[in-house]
């Protein structure tokens, strides 16, 4: 299990654009959620223990969040050429197995991960009411067999302190998990 910490992108970078299908076939974009007052992109994807690990937590975030009023979008960006877990098929059934209030979708070309220059599965980042970078870094610091329970806190009191129009702290740390599985070729310069 190779460990991939995320970029940790500049804050206040405006939110990159993206339109792409979701698993109930209507096409998401990021003007969707202007005049949300926070928007959080999630990069996941399906066969990733580290997203496994954390991933009933994501489903409990977004049902908590989307009743606040933020935004929450996830994405899966890997090869499914290769990892076949990972197909639009698949993403359907983890949608539903797993409770996702929000929209889950498929990065085809892999470009809209390298505009957020996501690095791995999770990868979280949060915008504010202006989609400008307010956080980017762990969900919290549980990790697969590390013995610590998995709560969201580093990501739910970005959430919070976004939502209340304050910006997060600025000690945030990556996040830690599985690289984006890159097609081949087709890697981030």
């Amino acid at each position: 299990m190779a460990r991939t910490p995320s970029t940790m992108l500049p804050l206040g970078t405006p939110a990159p654009d993206f339109s792409l299908v979701n698993v109930d076939g209507t096409t998401v974009s990021l003007g969707d959620f202007s005049g949300a007052p926070a928007l959080l992109v999630m990069f996941i994807c399906n066969h990733c223990p580290f997203v496994k690990h954390v991933a009933d937590e994501l489903a409990r975030l977004g049902q908590d969040y989307k009743s606040k009023g933020a935004a929450i979008v996830a994405i899966n960006s890997n090869d499914v050429a290769n990892y076949p877990a990972d197909s639009p098929e698949q993403m359907v059934a983890e949608a539903e197995d797993r409770g996702y209030v929000f929209p889950y979708l498929y990065d085809e070309t892999q470009e809209v991960a390298k505009a957020y220059h996501a690095a791995c599965t999770p990868d979280f980042f949060l915008f504010d009411a202006e989609q400008r970078l307010a956080y980017r870094g762990q969900l919290d610091a549980s990790r697969p067999d590390s013995g610590i329970p998995v709560t969201g806190a580093d990501l739910r009191a970005a959430l919070d302190n976004v939502l209340a129009g304050k910006a997060p702290s600025e000690d945030q740390k990556p996040s830690i998990g599985c690289n984006i599985k890159w097609a081949p070729g087709n890697e981030p310069a």
